[in-house]
């Protein structure tokens, strides 16, 4: 009897260390921190979409990963996040293919004005071969990985002044990102365009600094700048959207099974926030009317035959077999 009774008291020790090695094993591998960052608002979409994949993947891999997500340029600007990837500053972002063009124009040609026909066509192209060929040519300039894609919305222009024909953008002073392919519709059309930051752009269209911004319905809301515009004018010249880019460094280090998890997982919240955004632009015009602006029509084939005719593709450095290729995707 005594014999069994130090048996078990032996078995019960056991036991009790081994389920604290499980937890201190448990403990270290929550110790994995990641950055995750990106520019915009907490309101945003593509924020709430990004918490929920964070704890999403800390979930799905045991605790493994814990993810914080920084919003609103907190951790620097576009091209601060994007070069922080290779730096080590951030692990993850959520950044456009104007940037990752930087490291491989080919990639930025979506930014071509009229590329897109609307946000199927694009979502369409980031399940297309063409789509794979560009995110590895990106990749293997790089060294970072692009794990999911969601629809930003259809870039639209808000003015001080109106706006009925491509030919009242001449002299305009007008914030556009500082990417060539962003630059292309206002500057074919005679704008003077200026590369203000997008966390001062309030400020720049308040004072007068410029008079005019070109961006999504869904971002003119989020920032507010219909309190300091006038105009809406639908010129829907770039249907735009954003990368979740994971760094080089941490996508060599995770396993397969990982990989898969933080794909699943980004792929989830991008198609959360896509429709989000989606349903919100479809109520956006109304909201910008009520709020007193001009919401305006134009001849987008007009604005589009002004960019062919006066902007490359070679300019930019992409290619104009890719870009035939993605006007073909269905």
């Amino acid at each position: 009897m005594e014999e069994k009774s130090v048996f078990k008291k032996m078995t019960m020790v056991l036991a009790v260390s081994a389920a604290a090695m499980l937890a201190a094993t448990n403990a270290g591998m929550a110790q994995t921190k990641l950055k995750w960052a990106h520019v915009y608002e907490t309101s945003e979409p593509f924020h709430t979409a990004s918490v929920w994949a964070a704890q999403e993947i800390g979930k799905r891999t045991n605790g493994r990963y814990q993810i914080d997500v920084y919003p609103a340029s907190q951790l620097g600007k576009e091209t601060d996040l994007n070069q922080g990837l290779s730096l080590g500053s951030v692990d993850m972002i959520i950044s456009g293919s104007s940037f990752a063009a930087k490291s491989f124009p080919p990639i930025g040609v979506t930014y071509y004005p009229y590329t897109f026909r609307d946000a199927d066509h694009l979502l369409a192209y980031t399940k297309s071969d063409i789509f794979k060929e560009l995110a590895k040519g990106y990749e293997d300039k790089s060294g970072h990985h692009i794990i999911a894609v969601t629809y930003y919305g259809v870039r639209q222009t808000s003015s001080n002044k109106p706006i009925k024909a491509c030919a009242d953008l001449k002299g305009l002073k007008m914030r556009v990102p500082d990417v060539p392919a962003y630059l292309a519709m206002p500057r074919a059309c005679g704008a003077n365009t200026a590369p203000i930051a997008f966390a001062e752009v309030y400020l720049a269209l308040q004072n007068g600094t410029v008079e005019a911004q070109e961006n999504p319905l869904t971002t003119i809301e989020a920032k507010k700048f219909y309190e300091v515009q006038k105009h809406i004018v639908l010129t829907g010249h770039i249907v735009d959207h954003l990368n979740t880019v994971v760094s080089g460094a941490l996508w060599k280090k995770l396993s397969d099974e990982d990989k898969k998890i933080f794909t699943d997982v980004a792929q989830e919240a991008a198609a959360k926030a896509t429709e989000e955004i989606k349903q919100n632009e479809a109520k956006l015009i109304g909201f910008f009317k009520d709020k007193g602006l001009t919401v305006t029509e134009v001849d987008k084939n007009e604005f589009r035959d002004t960019v062919m005719k006066n902007v490359s593709f070679e300019s930019f450095g992409y290619r104009k077999a890719d870009w035939e290729r993605i006007q073909a995707v269905k």
